[in-house]
């Protein structure tokens, strides 16, 4: 899939820069499905990684009889959590410490009310990107550490690769999904550095 990119873009050096972590593996079974699975943020580069995804999923749907799954996976850090507030004051010696005041549980609701609102028209954006491409598209709501859950996601999923919005292996996220301990399954690629179109 990368050397179709590659050799269309006439580009020799295009993989290295976009390989961020290499897999066991870089070659697809023939009888095996392809998924794509893509990080999305609603940021720039999540949305140029979504199209980068789409038009890797077009070419390799073009080019071969295999089944390509585009999948994007929005992941949101934890959700709010509201901790009661201490029902006595503390003191030392004359002064009296009040506890710092807690949200109430209606704005505790309000706050993940709006994480899912914020969730729901990233993944409705990214759908409406997709939609031209007309192929098999799924989404996924994770929330909690993002590099855990794009691997869990991909995992699960079997990808073939994971894409994601970043040009450098030296990105937090990726220095994260590399120090998972064990060799992923899957190749992760991001996007071309811009200032080289």
């Amino acid at each position: 899939m990368l050397a179709r990119l590659q050799a269309t873009l006439d580009r020799s050096d295009l993989v290295g820069k976009m390989l961020l972590i290499p897999s066991r593996s870089l070659e697809l079974s023939p009888l095996t499905a392809v998924n794509l699975v893509v990080g999305y943020s609603g940021s720039l580069k999540s949305q140029a990684a979504l199209d980068l995804t789409l038009w890797i999923a077009h070419q390799t749907k073009i080019a071969t009889s295999q089944q390509v799954t585009v999948q994007m996976v929005y992941v949101s850090e934890e959700l709010v959590t509201v901790s009661p507030a201490p029902s006595s004051r503390s003191s030392r010696g004359r002064t009296s410490v009040l506890a710092m005041p807690q949200p109430s549980i209606r704005q505790e609701v309000l706050e993940k009310s709006r994480q899912f609102e914020q969730a729901d028209r990233i993944l409705w954006q990214a759908r409406c990107l997709a939609e031209e491409w007309r192929g098999a598209l799924k989404t996924h709501l994770r929330f909690g550490q993002v590099g855990e859950q794009l691997i869990e996601v991909a995992c699960q999923e079997e990808a073939s690769l994971l894409i994601l919005g970043c040009e450098s292996a030296h990105v937090p996220l990726v220095r994260q999904l590399a120090n998972q301990g064990k060799a992923l399954p899957f190749s992760v690629i991001g996007i071309p550095p811009m200032d080289e179109f």
